[in-house]
């Protein structure tokens, strides 16, 4: 397992974390298998997503925001509910196939850190690439 850390600048972003992960994956000798990526926190996620138009990462958080910002009754006394929902509903993980060496990911696909209660340095996202059998 290999940890990445990453320093997000923002409350809410997106951060493009695929060739990190793709780096992971060349430096593990592994031809054929798959790559598990975990973030390490309660207020963040992971998203496969389009990584061609920033527009599409903007309408994500956007969406979310409609969905949990307001309008709920939460009782968590750190006032980030939201985010620690937004992460709930996200995911903490992910699983990618490797093939060939290589992240395997659509066209327009990237894999993207999901902060939901930033700005934070530090957070980690833990990657291991097991092979097939």
């Amino acid at each position: 397992m290999q940890t990445i850390s990453i320093n997000s600048r923002r409350k809410e972003e997106l951060i493009d974390i695929t060739a990190d992960i793709a780096r992971v994956v060349s430096e593990s000798g592994v031809s054929e298998g798959v790559c598990f990526v975990n973030s390490l926190h309660t207020t963040a996620g992971l998203v496969v997503n389009e990584n061609a138009d920033p527009d599409v990462k903007r309408d994500i958080l956007v969406a979310l925001g409609d969905v949990f910002d307001s309008g709920h009754r939460y009782e968590h006394g750190e006032g980030n509910s939201p985010a620690h929902v937004k992460a709930s509903v996200v995911g903490a993980s992910r699983s990618l196939p490797v093939s060939g060496g290589r992240l395997v990911l659509g066209t327009w696909q990237g894999v993207f850190f999901a902060e939901f209660d930033g700005p934070r340095n530090g957070r980690r996202v833990a990657v291991t690439v097991l092979p097939a059998r």
